[in-house]
């Protein structure tokens, strides 16, 4: 089994802002069968870069890219001496979203909703985990229907 990292980040300048840009980023990690052969790989390596790509420029162009005004700092989101979120745990929600055909910007609506923050990465150890359950739940759910 192959794994496959694909990433794409874009600055905008800011409105109104000389010398100030806001930056997005979005990254999946998915995996590939063993077997595949050069061009297969070349095509799986370009339709993944390419879904990246066209996913934050069409959440640029719908303008739900745009920080919304109730947005926190992250320090003051996750409560006090908490952990922040592992990585480990960042990579995991943003693949259960990818399996639940979710954007980066989807999820992070989801946290700011449930949680108060900003984002996935403002969340807490404990939050990410509860996040977690809550996705892998619904996937789960999702998953029996379909076999009914």
């Amino acid at each position: 089994m192959l794994k496959l990292n694909s990433s794409y980040s874009k600055k905008v300048p800011v409105e109104g802002q000389d010398f100030s840009s806001q930056s997005y980023h979005a990254s999946v990690e998915v995996e590939l069968p063993d077997g595949l052969t050069p061009d297969q790989l070349n095509a799986r390596i370009h339709d993944t870069f390419d879904l990246v790509r066209r996913s934050v420029e069409a959440e640029l162009r719908n303008g739900r890219a745009v920080p919304g005004p109730q947005a926190v700092p992250p320090a003051a989101a996750r409560p006090a001496q908490a952990p922040p979120v592992s990585a480990k745990q960042v990579r995991f929600l943003t693949d259960l979203a990818v399996r639940r055909k979710l954007t980066l910007n989807d999820l992070n609506d989801m946290a700011r909703l449930r949680y108060a923050v900003p984002g996935v990465e403002a969340l807490s150890r404990g939050q990410a985990s509860a996040f977690i359950d809550s996705l892998t739940a619904d996937l789960n759910g999702a998953q029996q229907r379909r076999a009914a």
